[in-house]
């Protein structure tokens, strides 16, 4: 239970003209350092990565945030395909930290956030202690492979319609949306429902897809934005922080999409989640949350 839980929200001014939004459950001044949690997409809020809040009840504060041009964060629609770049989050990401003059903290990273959380660990920033990569590739190319790959198993006329809108240039359309969500049932969230954290994500995501469609594109097999070509494979040894990698079983984060961190970075260890897909956090809540505090309690003082 959270209700007894300090819970404090603000907005931290970036480059003058924008505020990044965060949330903070806990109090910074708890036993352990604090959680960072970045959300994916690149484009997605903070709001499917919710359950995570309730590590604090393990004596430290968890800290969510949207990125910028996502959920209660600046909004910028009308900004250049150049100006959406890795380096513009790692900029943001410090900018946060100094803000909350945070001295010494942990990161935990799903999808793209992993993706982010190796960009800025690699800087060596002064204070990060550990980082959570979940569900996160190294390299597009072998993102989009894959995907390619666990789609080529979906019902033929599912492909079939993935196919032809993304020829015709009409992934806009409601028949591309359903056959999608084929795909995201297999292999993004297999839990039916939707949980409502993720529903809220999802919607945010249809509202304003700016951030999503500029560097990804419209789906998750076809990556067409500016990430297209993106890829740390040979940057993973300077991260020097050990790192807890988190996959599921039927993830389109596959093995193959995974282990360049396994090789790449020394202190590494990884966990799959036998009954998840992309989202242990929500699929396989309780025991994604014991894994991930595990890690995080190993000379966390």
């Amino acid at each position: 239970m959270m209700t007894k839980t300090q819970v404090a929200e603000g907005h931290a001014p970036f480059r003058d003209e924008f505020a990044t939004w965060y949330r903070i459950t806990g109090t910074l001044d708890a036993p352990h350092p604090p959680l960072i949690v970045l959300h994916g997409g690149p484009g997605c809020t903070h709001d499917y990565l919710d359950s995570l809040k309730y590590l604090a009840s393990t004596g430290r504060a968890v800290i969510h945030y949207d990125q910028l041009g996502n959920g209660h964060s600046t909004h910028l629609p009308g900004a250049p395909p150049e100006f959406w770049t890795p380096a513009l989050f790692v900029e943001e990401l410090y900018n946060l930290i100094t803000h909350l003059k945070l001295t010494k903290y942990d990161i935990y990273g799903q999808s793209w956030g992993g993706m982010l959380g190796a960009e800025f660990a690699i800087t060596q920033p002064q204070g990060l202690r550990r980082l959570v990569i979940a569900n996160s590739p190294a390299d597009i190319p072998t993102w989009v492979a894959e995907a390619n790959r666990l789609r080529a198993a979906l019902p033929p006329e599912v492909n079939a319609a993935l196919l032809k809108h993304e020829a015709a240039g009409t992934t806009a359309s409601p028949e591309y949306g359903q056959a999608m969500d084929a795909f995201y049932q297999r292999h993004v969230c297999r839990l039916n429902p939707m949980p409502p954290s993720v529903q809220r994500t999802f919607d945010a995501m249809a509202e304003d897809p700016t951030v999503y469609h500029t560097m990804n594109g419209p789906s998750e097999f076809h990556c067409i934005g500016t990430l297209k070509n993106w890829n740390i494979r040979d940057q993973l040894h300077k991260i020097t922080v050990p790192v807890l990698l988190i996959s599921g079983r039927y993830d389109e984060a596959t093995p193959a999409v995974v282990e360049p961190y396994l090789y790449g970075i020394k202190n590494v260890e990884w966990h799959i989640f036998g009954n998840s897909s992309h989202m242990p956090h929500v699929e396989e809540e309780q025991k994604c949350l014991a894994v991930t505090a595990q890690f995080l309690n190993q000379d966390s003082v």
